[in-house]
């Protein structure tokens, strides 16, 4: 009879290991809501913030707004602070992007025309496109490996595209009157889209240049785009905490600095978690856009306006933790744990991986993008690694659905959210004695 081996070292899983969720933290922000939120109850006017247990406005109480707005704010040295109301409050961004698409972009018509993916990409993702509607009409953009991606291969698409079916500059509820609600704003709508990681990239763990995220926005503004963020990562930065540290510059901010007068929604949504900083069952998240206007937009969903901002309750127990600093802490520890697991899967790559195997930096966030030199079958390697008990997440699995580029060839995702520094070591020994075994 026999037994499947166990995953000792699951190489792909993406969330945290469970001693670096903040349990007590989390209880202890929980129990000061619930104990004196009675004793608090005239700060509570039922409009722009409600009671924890009660239906929450459709952005979200504007108490945990602003004090998401100056927390981001003294983090990335802005010097225009952030209006409030260019905050949405979510359940996450998985959510927040499905919220997103049905509010922003809609396959009827032809209106929106192409989702550009970053690629490799995130490997769910596809679906949340699928189901909208945009099934043939996903195109895959290179990430180079040092973090660049081809943007001029963007721009060759969209102005082909544009020249066979020029798109109508003005969309209105005339032009798409399926989706058109008279008791709800009307949708601004967008052309196209393009979804990317920018900083410390899923599954790449690649960083866009400032210059490139500036060139990106100006094509936005000349096509009609909107460009989502998953801004993620960003604050799971390995360099924080070191002398004249400067975290990279969200896109949307360069937005907001760059809007063209009289620009009413602007072209980037960044779309944030908490999931990656307090723990992913938390299910609350953050979009933030240049604009109220279009932060108002986001908050208009059918889903909004029937139940108000999702996961309420626990956006007020995420207040706590801001006002308290204790995210801060919480972050500070994440980044100290992941660096050190960083250096050693670097280490462990140089030591038992075949010549000739690179390794992306792993600058920060989740993961590192190993690549195999030629002679080594991948996808075979893998197989027999789970077998071994580690569990590898090769390229074929971050391809954009029906536009591949053939990442399984020689890629694989690393994780080093979920393993502890003694895992990752043995996993990546397990992982070159295997390639030894198996080179062609």
């Amino acid at each position: 009879m026999s037994h499947q081996k166990i995953a000792a070292y699951n190489f792909f899983k993406g969330h945290p290991s469970t001693d670096l969720l903040p349990a007590e933290d989390i209880l202890k922000a929980s129990e000061k809501v619930l104990t004196t939120f009675n004793k608090t109850l005239a700060h509570y006017d039922g409009q722009n913030d409600t009671h924890p247990l009660n239906y929450g406005p459709d952005l979200g109480n504007l108490e945990v707004r602003a004090l998401i707005a100056k927390w981001n704010d003294n983090l990335f040295k802005l010097e225009e602070k952030t209006d409030p109301d260019c905050i949405n409050l979510t359940n996450g961004a998985s959510f927040g992007l499905m919220n997103l698409l049905l509010q922003c972009t809609t396959p009827l018509h032809n209106v929106t025309k192409r989702i550009f993916l970053i690629s490799p990409t995130y490997f769910l993702i596809n679906s949340a496109f699928i189901d909208n509607g945009y099934a043939g009409k996903l195109s895959a953009i290179r990430e180079l490996d040092n973090g660049e991606i081809d943007i001029d291969e963007i721009e060759r698409q969209l102005e082909s595209i544009e020249s066979e079916t020029p798109s109508k500059k003005d969309i209105t509820k005339e032009d798409v009157p399926e989706i058109y609600d008279p008791y709800r704003p009307v949708k601004k709508l967008y052309n196209y889209l393009i979804y990317i990681v920018p900083t410390f990239s899923n599954p790449k763990g690649g960083t866009l240049p400032l210059e490139s995220r500036t060139r990106l926005i100006a094509i936005a503004r000349k096509y009609n785009v909107l460009i989502v963020c998953d801004d993620v990562y960003d604050l799971l930065d390995f360099n924080a905490g070191k002398e004249n540290h400067s975290y990279h510059k969200k896109m949307v901010y360069l937005d907001r600095e760059t809007l063209p007068e009289g620009e009413e929604f602007g072209n980037v949504v960044s779309n944030a978690t908490f999931s990656k900083l307090l723990g992913p069952g938390l299910r609350t998240g953050w979009q933030e856009t240049a604009t109220p206007k279009l932060a108002n937009l986001l908050a208009s969903g059918g889903a909004n306006k029937s139940g108000g901002t999702p996961g309420h309750f626990n956006t007020t127990i995420i207040a706590e933790l801001l006002k308290s600093g204790k995210v801060d802490k919480i972050v500070a520890n994440l980044n100290a744990v992941y660096s050190r697991r960083a250096e050693v899967l670097k280490a462990a790559v140089r030591k038992y991986m075949p010549e000739g195997t690179s390794i992306s930096p792993v600058d920060g966030g989740y993961f590192a993008w190993v690549t195999l030199p030629e002679g080594f079958d991948n996808l075979k390697i893998a197989k027999e690694c789970a077998n071994h008990g580690v569990v590898l997440a090769t390229g074929d699995n971050f391809e954009v659905t029906g536009d591949p580029l053939g990442w399984g060839e020689h890629g694989v995702r690393i994780s080093i959210s979920y393993l502890d520094e003694t895992q990752i070591e043995h996993g990546i020994k397990i992982w070159g004695e295997q390639c030894q075994a198996f080179r062609f």
